[in-house]
């Protein structure tokens, strides 16, 4: 899962940018609404997690421009203001959640991961093919009845294999999806967590190198 976070308050994005990679994110940080917007537009996230009282460009037009943009990425505002029409505003401009300030982080991250589940495909809550059970919620994986011991980023592209449900994913999908913007584009972070997840997985092989398009379970 990859996600942008756009709040004018460097402590507290860099507090969230620190809590949701522990949570195994993808996470880009912006700091005022121009840059958040540029990057929102030039980057498929899944989740846009977006301050409403942004200098720059203000959070309401933020919002406003990916919509109009049709981005895919959910937007979960965020506000200092609790009031209901300060909520009903934000939703009206087509945020698709709306989080108060204080938050309790359990909460964004649950709100998160359900603005990610509205935005893909129905997928069952555990993945699931042949002996390979992967449990996103639990950030579990076994194989055989075998726990996974898997890193960060194998756990994100194989939990982004399994819902493909056999669709070929290329590497460049899984770059942008399981990694952020400081990954090289011409490395072979891809080819390498492909690799060693290939060797923890084991026999027999679940992985397909496709040539030339990607991989795919």
């Amino acid at each position: 899962m990859r996600v942008l976070v756009i709040e004018d308050d460097r402590e507290l994005a860099e507090a969230i940018g620190v809590g949701l990679r522990a949570e195994q994110m993808a996470v880009d940080l912006a700091f005022d609404g121009t840059a958040g917007l540029d990057r929102a537009l030039a980057t498929g996230y899944d989740v846009v997690v977006l301050d409403r009282d942004l200098p720059g460009v203000h959070g309401d037009e933020v919002c406003a421009e990916l919509v109009a943009a049709g981005s895919r990425g959910r937007v979960l505002m965020l506000t200092a203001s609790a009031t209901i029409e300060a909520r009903v505003d934000g939703l009206g401009l087509g945020a698709d959640d709306y989080l108060p300030k204080p938050f309790a982080f359990a909460e964004l991250v649950a709100r998160i991961r359900a603005l990610l589940r509205r935005a893909q495909p129905a997928l069952p809550p555990i993945l699931v093919h042949g002996d390979l059970v992967l449990d996103p919620a639990r950030r579990h994986a076994c194989r055989d009845g075998r726990r996974l011991e898997l890193g960060p980023k194998e756990f994100a592209v194989l939990e982004l294999l399994l819902a493909a449900q056999g669709r070929v994913v290329s590497a460049e999908e899984l770059l942008e999806r399981a990694w952020d913007e400081m990954a090289d584009p011409f490395s072979t972070a891809v080819k390498v967590t492909v690799s060693r997840l290939r060797r923890k997985l084991g026999g027999p092989p679940v992985i397909e190198t496709v040539a030339q398009t990607g991989y795919r379970i």
